[in-house]
C-alpha cells in the first residue's frame, strides 16, 4: 500500500465479521452490516492546532479500532476496500 495520510487521518481495514451463526448457520453477506471494527494500517502526523503546533495521534499502526457505522471515506486500493477516516471519528481502542 502506497498511501500516506496527511494530518489527523487515518487509513484503516475493516476486521471480517463471522458469516456463520454458534449453530452452524451460513449467513449471507446480504444480510450483514458492514463491520464497525477494524486495523489502523497508516496514521497521519497529527492535528495542526489553531496556534500552529502539531498534536500528537492517540493511535498508531497497528491498533484495533472501534468506529461509527458510516465513519469515513471508503475506497480501494490494490483492490483492497479501506477506509479514510479522521482520528476524531474513532470511538475507541481495543487493548490486549
Amino acid at each position: 500500500m502506497n498511501i500516506r495520510p496527511l494530518h489527523d487521518r487515518v487509513v484503516v481495514k475493516r476486521t471480517e465479521e463471522e458469516r456463520t451463526t454458534a449453530s452452524g448457520i451460513v449467513i449471507p453477506d446480504s444480510a450483514t452490516e458492514k463491520p464497525s471494527r477494524g486495523t489502523i494500517l497508516a496514521a497521519g502526523g497529527g492535528k495542526v492546532t489553531d496556534s500552529g503546533e502539531v498534536r500528537a495521534m492517540d493511535v498508531k499502526v497497528g491498533d484495533q479500532v472501534l468506529f461509527g457505522k458510516f465513519a469515513g471515506t471508503e475506497i480501494k486500493i490494490d483492490g483492497e476496500e479501506l477506509l479514510i477516516m479522521r482520528e476524531d471519528d474513532i470511538i475507541g481502542v481495543f487493548e490486549s
